[in-house]
């Protein structure tokens, strides 16, 4: 019985690992006949630099989906487990694992952010309501996603240490940890992002591009 779950418990990480290593933009690029986004700006896969290469519409399509690859994986574990937490971490960690380095691209991905959320709304919503505002707040003053990306997942923690206290210390410490991982796996993801912001090279998000207006920049 116990090789049995353990069994399960493999496929349901590698089932993870291998969901979240969906390329959603080029999926969605190929399928509209647009630009593939690792050929445009960052390189990257994930939903700013799908908007940059697809626009608004496609690049909705790739973060929604980016997010359900998060999501779908936790849930199952948990639907499959019947409530195991330590399996739902470790699939939202092989999740965001799997967008950053894509084993269907060479191990080249996204940052994992979306994915990141999706495991998150799952996890606990309420965090993911609480470190919103930071993300939203740094991106729209700044225009550096990547930034608002590393400050709005590193105020997941302190999110989940406020929601501990209120439930008393009834929230699983798993997901804690959990939220620590992940927010390590985004920060390293980053790592070229960080390096462009501390000389100052970093990319602008242009604002305009969400609204239809360009701004002018780029």
């Amino acid at each position: 019985m116990e090789s049995t779950t353990l069994l399960r418990d493999a496929i349901l990480v590698v089932g993870a690992y291998l969901a979240g290593s969906i390329p959603m933009s080029v999926l969605v690029a190929r399928a509209i006949g647009g630009p593939d986004p690792r050929t445009i700006g960052s390189g990257r896969t994930g939903g700013t630099n799908a908007l940059r290469a697809l626009g608004r519409g496609p690049a909705l399509l790739v973060v929604t989906g980016d997010l359900a690859k998060g999501a779908i994986p936790v849930l199952v574990a948990r639907w499959m487990t019947g409530g195991d937490v330590t399996i739902e971490v470790l699939c939202g960690l092989a999740a965001v694992l799997g967008a950053w380095r894509s084993v269907f691209l060479g191990f080249h991905g996204g940052r994992g952010v979306a994915t990141g959320v999706g495991t998150m709304l799952v996890i606990e919503p309420w965090a993911v309501v609480l470190a919103a505002p930071v993300f939203i707040g740094v991106v729209l003053v700044t225009r550096y996603v990547s930034l608002g990306s590393l400050l709005g997942s590193a105020a997941l923690i302190p999110a989940m240490a406020i929601l501990w206290l209120v439930a008393d210390g009834q929230l699983p410490p798993v997901y804690i940890a959990y939220t620590v991982a992940g927010v390590v796996l985004i920060w390293l993801a980053h790592a070229d992002n960080i390096d462009r912001l501390i000389h100052g090279q970093e990319r602008r998000i242009d604002l305009g591009a969400f609204t239809g207006r360009s701004s002018g920049s780029g």
